[in-house]
């Protein structure tokens, strides 16, 4: 056997460790969104806590009465950070934020109880128990945050947590002046 050929497990291990250290190694807040700057995904959902009620993007989107500038919030009971990420959206709900939730893969029950006992932030809440608006949003996990303009487009969006750091840093100089442009058409 050649003696070149006892290297190539070596050569292999050493370029998946490389791949593996570049690839692995990156912030997923960080991760770009394909669809920043289009339009939120068509969908139609019950909503959490009225499952006769169903909602759509029509409901938050420029072309109805409610267009307007809003938070869409990924969240979950099975999810630990959001539970640390609950009371800022509560904070900012009462400063007059427009957030809608959608609870991502969850069981009904439990989540409306969660949101009795958490308080409910959200304007109303999308229920997707499978996940298909998710999928379209190309969600990684919950909680991520989508900043929606009046006319339904995608302005920005967040993997993980929104406290008060990230909202200053991310979130509220874009808010702020989308809601300023939809105030002036």
């Amino acid at each position: 056997m050649n003696r070149l050929t006892l290297f190539i497990p070596l050569l292999v291990c050493i370029a998946l460790g490389a791949f593996l250290f570049f690839s692995l190694g990156k912030d997923p807040q960080e991760l770009p969104s394909a669809l920043v700057g289009k339009p939120f995904p068509e969908f139609a959902l019950e909503e959490l806590n009225n499952p006769e009620r169903q909602v759509s993007d029509k409901d938050f989107r420029g072309d109805s009465a409610n267009g307007q500038v809003v938070l869409v919030n990924i969240w979950a009971t099975w999810c630990f950070a959001c539970r640390i990420e609950h009371p800022y959206l509560n904070g900012l709900a009462e400063q007059g934020v427009a957030i809608i939730g959608l609870n991502y893969k969850d069981n009904r029950i439990l989540a409306k109880q969660w949101l009795l006992e958490r308080g409910d932030p959200y304007q109303f809440t999308i229920f997707d128990p499978r996940g298909t608006l998710g999928i379209d949003l190309g969600v990684y996990g919950a909680p991520e945050t989508y900043l929606v303009d009046a006319q339904g487009m995608i302005r920005h969006r967040r993997v993980g947590v929104v406290d008060e750091r990230i909202w200053n840093k991310e979130f509220r100089d874009l808010y702020t002046q989308l809601v300023d442009e939809a105030n002036d058409q």
